[in-house]
């Protein structure tokens, strides 16, 4: 006789969720990836400037990325051009969104470009003699790369087009897990649970709770597996508390607060936090570390009110606060809506401002940026990023090589309402 299986507590279901939901969402942007024309693995895509078809795009530089995939047998090979006096790096993620590494004159000061033999973990290929060895997690990663535009987008693009990958070899590559599609807003259910042994199979997980984890995910996926009931009362709990409560962590409580703005969190390499790395997934894919880039978002106004396309808002940076002191690289601010985190068009196509954009000061010194369906009076219309009409939306502020300042205490200034706007005026 078999004896039944006792429903996992309400904190088991939970964190199971919560973790697994990091390689769902890595694994839905994989499968989303290899469906556009001409992507394949170890083949780059060089994004145009200006793209905007992805989550929480970055218009300050001219961006590619791929997929990379490896055996035992077949490394694959990156090559990074030599660049000087702008920004730049080649970051490496595995399949659960950890970082494994930034390629730079930063963090890699003996050989800042060049070539990078890629491998999968046990390899033991043959290295060309003039590339450096960078060991994955698992046979896939994801490589983004970014070139400052530095106000010469041509320049840019020439570096971007130099970056190169090829396999030396041909490598087995496994399919992605077979997991619904699913959006932001609905994230997937009690289906998440399907399967779960060949997902948690499929990459290697570094963090130091992995086994823990797993094991409560396989508690959930058993209890489910063969009950109706069971799978429709654990679909009912991740509906209507467990995802809720998960989207208002993300906007709200996954990081400090600061002005209003959630950021300064650890993001990048995650350790025993598995729920900020889900987070980071969730509301932008493929986070950096901090000493790369730190990331404020905020999706409140000055007063806690959800921001919204209907109304002005203004943000006034002091002038001994402003942006640009506190990074050692470049600072941006784009606009996008919720939950989807896409920019949102508008007439003058602009989506972001940044440290290259003619802004106008005020006479003190001080930065003014309005925030708004309509240009704001008073505030030059160069410092104006247009909002979708009484839509709501995010803003994500991004400090690239940032200063000590900014993990420790500094923030933008909170987004102040100043009124409704009147469209018919515009």
């Amino acid at each position: 006789m078999t004896m039944p299986i006792s429903p996992p507590d309400e904190q088991t279901i939970t964190d199971a969720y919560i973790y697994l939901l990091a390689r769902a969402l890595v694994i839905r942007q994989e499968r989303r990836d290899l469906q556009e024309p001409d992507v394949g693995y170890n083949v780059i895509k060089y994004n145009p400037l200006g793209s905007v078809d992805f989550v929480n795009p970055n218009f300050d530089v001219a961006y590619l990325e791929a997929w990379i995939a490896v055996d035992e047998r077949a490394p694959a090979v990156l090559e990074v051009p030599s660049i000087s006096g702008r920004y730049y790096t080649a970051q490496i993620l595995d399949e659960w969104g950890e970082v494994i590494v930034n390629i730079n004159e930063r963090t890699f000061p003996s050989q800042p470009c060049g070539k990078y033999v890629l491998l999968a973990p046990g390899s033991h290929a043959a290295l060309p003699g003039d590339a450096a060895p960078i060991y994955l997690h698992s046979n896939k990663a994801k490589l983004l790369a970014r070139v400052e535009l530095r106000g010469d987008p041509a320049g840019a693009v020439a570096f971007q087009k130099q970056f190169t990958l090829r396999s030396l070899g041909t490598p087995v590559v496994a399919k992605a897990p077979a997991v619904p599609d699913f959006d932001n807003k609905s994230p997937i259910g009690v289906q998440i649970f399907e399967d779960t042994t060949a997902v948690i199979a499929s990459a290697l997980d570094v963090s130091p709770v992995a086994a823990e984890m797993q094991q409560k995910v396989r508690a959930v996926a058993e209890y489910v597996a063969d009950d109706t009931g069971a799978r429709s009362a654990v679909d009912k709990l991740l509906r209507g508390t467990v995802i809720p409560a998960f989207q208002e962590y993300v906007f709200t409580k996954s990081a400090p607060e600061r002005n209003r703005w959630v950021g300064a969190g650890e993001t990048g390499n995650y350790g025993r936090n598995y729920r900020m790395r889900t987070t980071a997934n969730y509301a932008g894919i493929w986070a950096n570390t901090p000493s790369e880039v730190i990331y404020f978002a905020s999706t409140r106004d000055a007063d806690g009110r959800p921001l919204n396309g209907a109304t002005q808002y203004v943000m006034h940076f002091p002038a001994d606060q402003l942006p640009e002191g506190v990074v050692n690289g470049y600072w941006s601010i784009i606009l996008v809506g919720v939950p989807d985190y896409r920019v949102v068009g508008n007439p003058l196509n602009r989506y972001n401002l940044n440290s290259y954009s003619t802004l106008a000061k005020e006479l003190d010194g001080s930065l003014k940026i309005a925030i708004g369906p309509t240009a704001v009076p008073g505030i030059a219309d160069s410092n104006w990023l247009p909002s979708p009409p009484d839509k709501p939306f995010s803003l994500t502020f991004r400090t690239y090589v940032p200063k000590d300042v900014v993990r420790q205490k500094w923030a933008p200034p909170a987004v102040t309402p100043i009124g409704v706007a009147s469209l018919a005026a515009g």
